[in-house]
């Protein structure tokens, strides 16, 4: 896919969404940092892709609203063209509870981020990616919706829901050259994770057959792949990222 537009890399000030907005920025990407509150962190990961020679510019916007979506889109637009490239990162709190303790406002809680928040995205790009004629939709996934961990009922649910817009949005969005995909990763600790000491994570590990826990980097270059020209005949898949943690 030539280079015509924009990437959108959604909560992107810190953890995998820096990441990934630095990751494709240097393949010659404009990349908009979104950030809802943590300008600081933004106008950080800013500052390194131009000092790396890419182009960047931080964007402050709630994703979950409908309004700021649209405003962010035009702002994106005017500044570094027309979105290519969504990548839908941003997620909000993700509380565990037991089943019976799970309220519905905390299943919308969830989908606000996996299902309206993407869909916000999708309506506010996909006159741009029609212009340019090609276009790449990257949801953020996690492999907790096959691993079905208890007390993440909520968060599973929502998960799971982001997987049928993916697949569907394939099927409609492909004869525009459009692609929309999935990227799932596993337990790859950031900064919202606090310090993760071996003995922390020995468990988890053991279960890993490639024996480490996942890196950002790890993620963002699969992301890349899926941005690129690399991936222009996969449409409505789900990439797991985790050293084999769910092999059947």
């Amino acid at each position: 896919m030539t280079i015509s537009g924009s990437a959108l890399v959604t909560g992107a000030s810190r953890g995998l969404g820096a990441q990934i907005a630095r990751r494709l920025a240097a393949d010659g990407r404009p990349v908009a940092v979104n950030y809802r509150s943590d300008r600081a962190g933004a106008e950080k990961v800013v500052a390194d892709i131009v000092a790396a020679g890419g182009r960047a510019a931080a964007f402050g916007a709630d994703v979950t609203d409908e309004a700021e979506v649209a405003a962010l889109v035009t702002a994106v637009a005017a500044e570094l063209g027309p979105v290519q490239v969504v990548v839908a990162n941003a997620t909000g709190p993700q509380p565990l509870a037991p089943a019976a303790e799970v309220s519905w406002q905390a299943h919308l809680d969830q989908l606000v981020f996996f299902v309206k928040s993407p869909t916000l995205l999708l309506q506010a790009t996909l006159p741009g990616m029609r212009k340019l004629g090609s276009g790449r939709f990257i949801h953020i996934g996690s492999d907790s919706f096959e691993r079905a961990l208890p007390g993440a009922s909520a968060y599973n649910a929502a998960k799971g829901a982001q997987i049928g817009l993916a697949r569907t949005w394939a099927r409609e969005l492909g004869a525009d050259g459009i692609t929309v995909n999935v990227v799932a990763p596993g337990w790859i600790p950031v900064e919202r994770h606090g310090v993760v000491t071996a003995e922390d994570s020995a468990g988890y590990v053991r279960d890993v057959p490639l024996g480490r826990l996942g890196r950002p980097e790890d993620i963002a270059d699969v992301v890349a792949f899926v941005a690129s020209d690399a991936s222009r005949f996969m449409t409505g898949e789900r990439l797991t990222v985790n050293g084999g943690h769910t092999i059947d």
